[in-house]
Parts: C-alpha cells; structure tokens; sequence
C-alpha cells in the first residue's frame, strides 16, 4: 500500500480508501465487516462513510452504514488503525436531495453540525471523528451533474465562517480531529481557505469530489488548489457507479450492479458516456488491462490525489480494486486516454 499526506494535519492516508456506501443497502452487516478486515489487511487505513449512507438515502436505512462501522469497531478494537471520515449531510435545495436527516434540520449551523456530530459518534461507537467533512455545500451551487450556475438571491445559507466556528469548538472539545469538504467549488474552497488563515481557523484538510475519466471537471481550476494549498482530493465516483468497469455497455444490465437496481442513477448513462466508456475498454482491452483496473490506475497516479475512494459489494471486487495500485499505465494507454478525452470532454459531469 502507498501513503499519502493528509493535507497539512501531519496524518498519512492510504492511497486506496474503502468507500462505505452500499452498506445497509447492497451490503448487509456481515458483508460490511468482511470488507473492513479485508481492506486493513491490504493496508488500507482511511474508511469514509456519512451519516447520509446507505445510497439510495432513505428514512428507514439512514446511518446504518456507520451502524455497522460501530458494531466493527466495538467487535474488534481496532479504532486506532484506522483514520475515520463521515460527513455532514448539507441542506436539500434539490428534489433529489434528502430532507429526512435530523428531521431537516441541514443548514450547516452550530446547533445542526453539534447534533449531527454527536449522533454519528453514537452510530460509529467512538468518542472522535478523524475527518469531518461537510456532504455538499450550504448554499445553491452546481454540483451532481448540475451543468451551468444559478444565482439564487437572498437564499438563505449558514455563512462559512460560522460553519468553521462550530466546527473548532468540535475539535476543541476533542470530538472531531480534522475539517474537509466535499462537493466544493473553487470560490467555495478558497473561502474556506482565506477564512481559516483570516481568523485562526481549522484549516480544510482535504476536498472529496466526483473524478474519473467520465469525470475530469475537478482539473479545470480545483487541480491546482489542491496542490498549491495541499488540499488533496479524495476522489469518489472513480468508476462512475461501476460504468467504467464495461458491464453495463451495449444496454446489459448485470444482476445486482447499482444501475440494474436504482434507475435514478442515470448521471453515467447519457449517449456520449456510453461511447467515451466504449472507448476507454477498448483501449485498456487492446493494451491487455483490466478495464476498471485501467480507470482507477488513471485516479491513482494523478498528482493531486490523495486517496482514490472505492467501493465494491463482493470482496472480490475490492481485492480487484485494490490491485489497480499495481497497474502502470504506458505512455500509449495515457496518450490514448488524453485522445478519448479530446473527443468526449468530461461527458458525465
């Protein structure tokens, strides 16, 4: 396993982390668990999950996924061989996202952010939180595949010197360690940034957005942040939702894949997808590599990476997954890759 800087915090974080979003809805307890031994095995240290999870959000299954993170913990001990990131979940601006969480209450205020923390240590049987990183941010913005921005006039948002106020007097109080965000944008990360300099306070460790080679929108202008400012990106959605992989091309729809069972997860589906997808297969096929190996070996070794965020539901998944840090891309495959990218620029965004 490769180790990376966690942002200026002085923790080091496996390349590889274990994404945690299908538990409680794909995965059942002892899937979970299963997965949790194997990835510490491989030297995987960094497990992110959210109070949102399990994906799709629903009442009836929310906070499950760190449920069985607690249980793991309380049956192993093992808190101190991981670094543990959950997130805040932001306000539902958006039909698709969730309103049910804390009965609403979302705006990324002191009081919401207080109870927020204190019921995922509850969940996650633990008294602090490595990482806290908020879900998305508090205000209008495009982000899940939202193309093009819509000022919205005199909404009402938490200002993000208030939300980082809250979250000092956690980490104060010794209940969360770091601060991140996720789903940010440039101007959103540079706030977030100046204020933490401005006003002495916690510096954002990490960003966690979409990124993958359907998804490369977090290089125009986020890319250099990350490097300038050592705010390295966690990347989720590596694979699209499993797209990537080259099993659902040609309409096939494989028992158990999260498309063959969500049919709102669509943001990796359009036309021009399909045929980028088409394209990066049969390039890693020609060149003899694995096809979701070859995607996420592209995640991996891109400098501003910290750690490439996967999630699988078999543990034959994961060990594959896990394997692509073994993968070396030629320069053919890269040359080929940046070709694919001229002609389909970021195609699910």
């Amino acid at each position: 396993m490769q180790y990376r800087p966690l942002g200026r915090t002085g923790l080091n974080v496996s390349a590889i982390a274990l994404g945690t979003m299908t538990w409680g809805e794909q995965n059942t307890e002892a899937d979970a668990h299963a997965q949790l031994d194997f990835a510490l095995d491989a030297g995987i240290n960094l497990i992110d999950t959210a109070e949102m999870y399990p994906v799709p959000p629903r009442p009836d299954t929310q906070g499950r996924t760190e449920q069985y993170i607690g249980t793991w913990l309380r049956k192993t001990g093992r808190r101190n061989d991981i670094i543990l990131a959950t997130k805040a979940t932001g306000p539902a601006r958006q039909a698709a996202r969730p309103s049910h969480i804390r009965g609403g209450r979302l705006l990324h205020t002191r009081e919401n952010l207080f109870e927020a923390v204190d019921l995922s240590l509850q969940r996650l049987q633990t008294d602090h939180i490595d990482l806290y990183q908020l879900h998305w941010p508090d205000r209008s913005t495009n982000t899940f595949g939202q193309l093009g921005f819509s000022h919205i006039k005199d909404e009402e948002t938490t200002p993000i010197e208030e939300s980082l106020a809250a979250l000092q007097e956690l980490v104060q109080a010794g209940k969360i360690r770091h601060v991140a965000v996720s789903n940010e944008t440039p101007w959103g990360l540079s706030r977030f940034l100046h204020l933490a300099e401005a006003r002495a306070l916690p510096r954002v460790a990490s960003i966690q957005n979409p990124y993958s080679l359907l998804n490369r929108s977090f290089e125009i202008g986020l890319a250099e942040m990350s490097l300038r400012e050592d705010v390295g990106l966690l990347a989720y959605s590596p694979l699209g939702f499993g797209v990537l992989s080259g099993k659902y091309l040609a309409g096939q729809r494989p028992e158990g894949g999260r498309l063959s069972l969500f049919e709102r997860f669509s943001r990796y589906s359009n036309d021009n997808a399909e045929r980028a997808t088409y394209e990066y297969v049969s390039l890693f096929r020609r060149h003899g590599i694995d096809p979701a190996q070859g995607a996420l070996a592209f995640v991996n070794n891109r400098a501003f990476v910290t750690s490439n965020i996967i999630g699988a539901t078999t543990l034959a998944q994961l060990r594959s997954n896990i394997d692509s840090l073994k993968v070396s891309l030629p320069p053919e495959v890269l040359d080929g890759i940046e070709a694919i990218h001229q002609r389909y620029p970021n195609p699910a965004p």
